[in-house]
């Protein structure tokens, strides 16, 4: 078994494919949604790393000198440029990419296991990043879906005041926190906009929340962000 783990020409072209393989298996999940970083990305994030590590290990083994892992690290760190590209924080202060960003650096530790010849922990690891990718996004949805604070962006007609949309939100069992004005918000025609908090004073389904708030006036309007 240790026979594979040493760098000849067959270790290479296998290394390579595998880390082919198991980087399209975790960027075609992001792909198939659309994300900045999909299967090319995945692809040559992992295929990428498993070359630095294989030049890593080829210098430690034909030269005798210098840290092994000393590229590795040096991948680890640098990976995160990448990441912060697929990061992205809207005017409404949504920020998307985060799993993105999380799965290109989890995707180049695959390949650096690939690279050193560490099959199991690739295998084990790659797989465990696709699961997370995959199958827990349902359950991600449900958590969130469930906490009682909600990020909301609001609308109000010009003509009615803040106080009386306070006085009526917590008269219907929704307490205001953070408020972020938005007063750039294009086409609004002078209506306030602002970015805050809801929390229900009892356990209330985010879409309740936001269709509560609307029945103070059919002029306001309210998106989850």
């Amino acid at each position: 078994m240790d026979e594979i783990r040493y760098l000849t020409d067959s270790a290479v072209v296998s290394r390579i494919v595998f880390s082919l393989v198991l980087g399209g298996i975790l960027g075609l999940e992001r792909g198939l949604k659309n994300r900045p970083a999909g299967l090319r990305t995945y692809i040559l994030v992992c295929m990428g790393s498993c070359i630095v590590m294989m030049t890593n290990q080829y210098v430690y083994q034909v030269y005798d000198t210098g840290d092994p892992v000393r590229m590795a690290a040096q991948v680890i760190s640098g990976i995160g440029f990448l990441g912060a590209g697929t990061i992205i924080v809207t005017r409404r202060n949504q920020i998307k990419g985060l799993t993105t960003a999380a799965g290109l650096w989890a995707s180049a530790c695959v390949g650096l296991s690939i690279g050193i010849g560490l099959y199991e922990v690739a295998v084990i690891g790659g797989m465990a990043v696709f699961v997370v990718l995959t199958l827990l996004n349902h359950w991600d949805f449900f958590i969130r879906s469930r906490a009682r604070d909600v990020e909301a962006y609001i609308e109000i007609p010009e003509k009615m005041s803040f106080s009386y949309f306070l006085h009526e939100t917590k008269m219907r069992g929704i307490m205001i926190r953070n408020v972020q004005a938005d007063a750039e918000e294009p086409g609004t025609d002078g209506r306030f906009c602002f970015i805050c908090t809801l929390r229900g004073m009892r356990r209330m389904d985010h879409s309740e929340m936001l269709k509560t708030l609307m029945t103070i006036s059919p002029e306001i309007y309210a998106e989850e962000i």
